[in-house]
């Protein structure tokens, strides 16, 4: 399954989405962990050492070298420099699945605490003033649309602070958001602003309450959330000592938290995989994308990209797996 960490800066959601990998990694599932966030904290969340993460190559540095490989032979799509980070999949396409042989894990993923770590990166002198972040994470799009995850396995994605996400289709791509929210007016302000924006997009987003320290913090967040609340995590010894980078063993968790965690993994499992749904909203974004701007700067028609028979998901691959 495909889940998102959203929120405004400072609620957690870093630290929650490194906690929930290392959770779901401890049981022994496949785990990919993605930063997709300007701030680039995830992989010190998570325990890698500086030095380790300047050596993790940054998906968002080697972007044509992705849509190389993604391309595939695929015929509607005559460059790399045609492909946008819309660009839907398509017979021929490089499709992904989370085994050892990805290549694009081959190439960018770090592992730590059993979890495939990879990132973004940050902005480079070279970016300053002339390029904005969603060119970088354009990778992620890219990937995401690409791959097919299965039961039981797993991509957590750290994305960037606020509504920042709705620059792109990328907050379709996922098959839960957890939004977190800290029970502060603010913390439930961004929330409005998300689903407000996602609402005519069948976005399924479940809140889940950070630093909460009792029932009256829990009980403000239902006041302004709703149902949305899906689960709660208090104050926390063990977090604090992830944020002055002590990464202790997840058995010292506290009980109500482990809890959360549990609870987080079966509102995952309980969603159903939509690959129609997928496929639709990919196109839906790749078509806005080429009349907005796309096409313009292609110099050609990108809405010839879309191939109105593919349908993604588990059939795809193996019909590539058969022809490979």
């Amino acid at each position: 399954m495909k889940i998102a960490f959203v929120g405004k800066g400072g609620s957690g959601k870093t630290t929650l989405s490194a906690l929930f990998a290392r959770y779901l990694a401890g049981l022994g599932l496949p785990v990919t962990a993605i930063d997709a966030d300007i701030n680039q904290h995830l992989g010190t969340a998570l325990g890698v050492r500086p030095a380790e993460l300047a050596g993790i190559p940054a998906l968002g540095a080697h972007l044509a070298e992705i849509k190389e490989l993604l391309r595939g032979d695929n015929p509607r799509i005559a460059s790399p420099e045609q492909m946008t980070k819309t660009t839907p999949p398509g017979r021929g396409s490089r499709l992904l699945d989370l085994s050892p042989g990805n290549p694009v894990h081959r190439r960018f993923a770090h592992r730590v605490a059993g979890v495939e770590l990879m990132l973004t990166g940050p902005f480079s002198e070279d970016d300053l003033g002339v390029a904005c972040y969603h060119s970088k994470v354009g990778a992620v799009e890219l990937y995401l649309n690409h791959l097919v995850d299965g039961p039981g396995e797993y991509v957590v994605v750290d994305m960037t602070a606020g509504a920042d996400s709705f620059a792109s289709g990328l907050f379709t791509r996922f098959d839960l958001t957890f939004l977190v929210a800290e029970p502060t007016l603010r913390g439930v302000g961004v929330y409005r602003q998300y689903v407000d924006y996602a609402r005519d997009h069948d976005v399924r987003v479940a809140v889940v309450g950070n630093k909460v320290q009792g029932p009256e913090d829990e009980e403000f967040l239902r006041e302004h959330v709703g149902d949305a609340l899906a689960v709660c995590l208090g104050q926390s010894a063990f977090v604090r000592a992830m944020e002055k980078g002590r990464h202790l063993d997840l058995a010292e968790l506290e009980d109500g938290n482990v809890k959360a965690l549990a609870w987080m993994r079966d509102a995952v499992d309980g969603v159903a995989k939509d690959w129609p749904k997928f496929t639709r909203q990919t196109v839906e974004f790749h078509l806005r994308n080429a009349r907005a701007w796309a096409n313009s700067a292609a110099g050609a028609d990108l809405t010839t990209q879309v191939d109105p028979d593919f349908v993604m998901g588990p059939e795809a691959l193996a019909a590539q797996r058969a022809a490979d």
